[in-house]
């Protein structure tokens, strides 16, 4: 049977902080991986649990002077319905529909999938690929975190256990591109066998520039193709250059395996979908 820990439900942000400070306390926001936790089935039951739902702050979408802002709390059907996402950050709109069902997209949230750290969640090589920062905060003050920072090991963060994810900004630069890829056993509702992001700036001559390769569901964590980004910085998407860096990416990873997938099977795949988005963005 699930068990039925306590649950607190502050309505500000100085509250959330209280009871965080007291520990020991699982935040949640829309619940969709504590479902799973509190059967048993998945990891330690929590003793407490904080609902984050009903606080304001951690809400809302805006644009700002230099970048796209999204609450901690912001859902996936939010993301899907903002005018300001689809229009600035499509991909992230892209990967927001791969998320489960409808049920899943309209209960579960970005901070959501950032504070969970799976290695398989979806948006999170989105965070790398456009260099967002992350807002956390606790009754000690606010700090902001790259992304590339924030995921230190296997379900593991930066995130001190007396904080909490507040928003996370999108830089906006002129001439940016991203790109979206994920493999499934499905084509939905199905945990990500390989998600890949890419993003760069097109200026013009002599090639792209601020190059982002960037990888989910193939090491213990999200990461990002260094060896293949050298590859493609100063470069132009010829068949050339794409073969290169599918090439590159495939000697590049050292890919898990685990029941969804092989090591090799992800190998491939990672070159095989970074060729695919190459090809597209050079339009052959």
């Amino acid at each position: 049977m699930p068990a039925e820990p306590p649950i607190d439900t502050p309505r500000h942000l100085f509250e959330a902080y209280e009871l965080l400070a007291a520990g020991p306390i699982r935040p949640i926001a829309g619940g969709t991986d504590v479902m799973v936790q509190i059967t048993g089935e998945l990891g330690p039951i929590p003793e407490r649990m904080l609902d984050l739902s009903r606080i304001d702050a951690l809400r809302g979408i805006a644009l700002e002077a230099d970048g796209l802002v999204l609450g901690a709390a912001t859902t996936y059907t939010e993301i899907r319905r903002s005018a300001l996402c689809r229009e600035h950050l499509p991909a992230l709109v892209e990967a927001a529909a791969t998320i489960g069902a409808a049920q899943i997209q309209n209960r579960g949230t970005l901070g959501g999938n950032i504070a969970n750290a799976s290695p398989a969640g979806d948006t999170l090589p989105i965070l790398l690929a456009a260099d967002a920062t992350i807002l956390v905060g606790g009754q000690r003050g606010e700090r902001q975190l790259a992304a590339a920072e924030f995921f230190t090991g296997y379900r593991q963060t930066a995130l001190a256990p007396d904080e909490l994810i507040l928003q996370v900004r999108f830089p906006l630069r002129p001439g940016r591109e991203l790109r979206f890829r994920k493999v499934g056993t499905r084509r939905a509702q199905a945990i990500s066998k390989v998600v890949l992001a890419i993003a760069w700036r097109d200026l013009g001559a002599p090639g792209w520039a601020d190059v982002r390769v960037a990888l989910g569901s193939v090491a213990p964590t999200p990461i990002r193709a260094a060896v293949t980004e050298a590859v493609l910085e100063g470069a132009r998407p010829t068949p050339a250059v794409a073969d290169l860096a599918a090439e590159t990416l495939a000697d590049e990873l050292a890919p898990i395996d685990d029941v969804r997938s092989t090591a090799e099977y992800r190998r491939t795949v990672a070159a095989r979908v970074l060729h695919r988005l190459l090809r597209d963005a050079g339009g052959w």
